[in-house]
């Protein structure tokens, strides 16, 4: 009698910690759906390099598309008006989970649904933005993986480029009002300005078409140096805004590696294919049975300075070699 009830107890007890394990698994047999609501599309380089990085995530916890995963796609590509309707495409699919790049886009997602988990990437500030209660406990159904270290990075970029230009002393920043923490990031540039010194001019585009005489009053106004604030703005214009950069004659620091490989002097971001490597392991852990609000936000720990030789030689600047000592890319 004594065994028998020790023996169900073991039972009992082994029960209790297969059941967990096995909830961990993928059902066999099981196709899921999920959506992709972004801004850049896979069609431009910027886009490709990030989405594979997803892909290759996705497929290292054994999702392929096309065998036991479907994928929606719907992309903004700088009609940020457009993320409303094209959230709601995707909850009307009734996918399983909703990948939500940038901030704009996860603010989209979190209206359209309160019950479809959404993995955010390359969001910034999500606590300020009101898509998680906090880092450490998001609540709701939204987590993932937040940008940068907040709005004070923008502080950071003009330190990097009054190193970079010693000279300077006015800075033309580049702002997209649209952008929900436009407000805020000008408001810490504009801190960070006072104790360098520096004058800032804040030159505000709502449209693309904008961009050019926007860099014609730049240097009308003979600006030195400049501040492209972070948004899904100047990510999908990345190359045009260096370009127009580099016609100014004017030393910029951006918040996107993209816009010095396109040809712009330096940036300081975090590893974006590697958020969203990290991205697809949220998927993962949700699809075999997590919740959004016990899962931690995570917050990218590496951040790389790329620096453009090519174009600073272009721009008759001479790099300081205190600078170059801790770039993480040299772009020759």
């Amino acid at each position: 009698m004594w065994c028998g009830a020790v023996g169900g107890i073991v039972t009992l007890i082994l029960s209790l910690l297969v059941a967990p394990l096995a909830a961990e698994e993928q059902q066999p047999g099981k196709v899921y759906r999920i959506g992709i609501l972004g801004n850049a599309p896979p069609t431009i380089p910027a886009g490709a390099r990030l989405y594979a990085a997803f892909a290759e995530g996705l497929r290292e916890g054994g999702y392929i598309e096309g065998e036991n995963l479907v994928i929606e796609r719907r992309f903004a590509e700088g009609h940020f008006e457009r993320f409303p309707s094209l959230a709601a495409e995707l909850v009307s699919l009734r996918v399983d989970l909703i990948l939500a790049s940038s901030t704009l886009g996860a603010l989209a997602a979190k209206q359209a649904t309160r019950l479809i988990p959404i993995v955010m990437v390359y969001v910034l500030s999500p606590v300020e933005s009101g898509l998680v209660s906090s880092l450490a406990r998001p609540g709701g159904n939204v987590t993932g993986v937040a940008f940068g270290a907040g709005l004070e990075i923008v502080g950071k970029h003009l330190e990097l480029l009054k190193e970079a230009v010693p000279q300077v002393s006015r800075v033309a920043v580049l702002s997209y009002p649209a952008y929900p923490l436009d407000a805020g990031f000008r408001r810490e540039t504009q801190a960070a300005a006072v104790l360098l010194g520096l004058t800032l001019q804040v030159y505000e585009v709502r449209d693309p078409n904008e961009l050019e005489s926007a860099f014609a009053a730049m240097t009308k106004a003979r600006a030195g140096g400049l501040l492209v604030l972070p948004n899904p703005f100047t990510f999908i214009h990345a190359r045009r805004t260096a370009d127009l950069a580099a016609k100014s004659r004017l030393p910029a620091v951006y918040p996107f590696r993209e816009s010095v490989e396109a040809g712009g002097l330096m940036a300081y971001a975090a590893n974006s294919p590697d958020m969203y490597r990290r991205a697809a392991t949220y998927v993962d852990k949700i699809l075999k049975g997590a919740k959004p609000a016990d899962l931690p936000v995570e917050q990218p720990t590496k951040f790389e300075l790329v620096i453009n030789l090519k174009t600073a030689k272009a721009l008759g600047l001479t790099i300081p070699q205190s600078l170059l000592i801790r770039a993480d890319e040299v772009i020759q």
